[in-house]
């Protein structure tokens, strides 16, 4: 399936800009604020956000973050690991060193603790060694029903981790090139799920800032074969996160969107329309997270598509 029921996140206790990440995420902007009240506000941005998705019947495992060792990014999960219903569990190769401390055994225990049944840690982090970076699905955009792979490379999407995984999945890869121009500078995207997003009716796409004619053709074509409608967005509205989404599902199988407020607010009434056809939206407002962070909701679930270990 493409949508899963059940997400982790964690809850942050040191939210921050981060120095070593705002090199290649120019979505990131300092605070002048003192770091307590960033503290304070990235957790109620995040419990709201929580609590909006339990309210839709949508089960969410919360993790705390450890207050040591530091992790101003811990919020977003995504990055460094990824589940599969065949119980596979991969550990992602992460460019910044001080988010490779983000990879936590005992988040890993809980999840079996939960219920789930992990048959194979893959670890991938290895590849740091030699500077090769893939940050899990934030890098990788999986098309899951048609056993697809969307990535744009970058500094933090090599080329030799993404064929790997692609290989391990049994997916087809089809990376690109994606471009941004910020503050007259053009520059790689850094995560291929700010630009695009599929899901199991629709796939979002800023096909714009694909500067290759033929890489926008074979990515829409890709998606049109895989049967989605395709809703094209602008370079702006990317900036506002509107490719930054992830559908998921509750126990009664209704679908649901997630985006948060600044990109719903960016949309036009049609596009807004259009997802609406296949799913309802939930677009909490996630404002300092954003801002400093340079991420948005779907970087703060890790989906768990894990096998249920009670009925094994």
């Amino acid at each position: 399936m493409q949508t899963t029921s059940t997400i982790l996140m964690v809850r942050p206790s040191n939210f921050g800009f981060n120095p070593e990440t705002a090199t290649s995420n120019f979505y990131q902007r300092e605070d002048d604020r003192a770091p307590e009240l960033i503290h304070d506000l990235a957790k109620r941005e995040f419990d709201g956000f929580v609590a909006l998705l339990r309210d839709q019947g949508i089960r969410v495992i919360v993790v705390e973050d450890s207050v040591f060792p530091v992790k101003t990014d811990a919020v977003f999960p995504n990055n460094w690991f990824s589940t599969h219903p065949d119980g596979k569990l991969i550990l992602y190769p992460m460019s910044s060193p001080n988010r490779r401390l983000e990879r936590r055994k005992d988040i890993l225990e809980q999840l079996i603790h939960s219920g789930f049944m992990v048959s194979e840690i893959i670890d991938l982090s290895f590849f740091e060694e030699d500077g090769q970076f893939l940050e899990g699905t934030g890098s990788m955009v999986m098309d899951h029903g048609a056993k697809v792979i969307y990535a744009c490379l970058s500094e933090r999407t090599h080329p030799v981790p993404l064929e790997y995984v692609a290989k391990l999945l049994g997916y087809q890869l089809l990376s690109f090139e994606a471009a941004q121009e910020i503050n007259g500078k053009v520059s790689p995207i850094y995560h291929t799920n700010v630009m695009m997003h599929v899901g199991t009716d629709i796939a979002v796409v800023c096909l714009e800032s694909i500067p290759k004619s033929s890489d926008r053709l074979r990515v829409q074509q890709s998606l049109t074969r895989s049967g989605k409608k395709v809703v094209p967005i602008t370079v702006k509205q990317k900036l506002n996160f509107s490719g930054n989404m992830l559908e998921l599902r509750n126990e009664g199988e209704e679908k649901f969107t997630v985006m948060s407020q600044s990109a719903y607010d960016s949309l036009t009434v049609g596009q807004i329309q259009q997802i609406e056809k296949y799913s309802t939206i939930i677009s909490p407002s996630i404002p300092t997270i954003e801002k400093l962070g340079g991420g948005s909701v779907r970087c703060m679930m890790a989906e768990i598509f894990l096998p249920d270990g009670k009925k094994g």
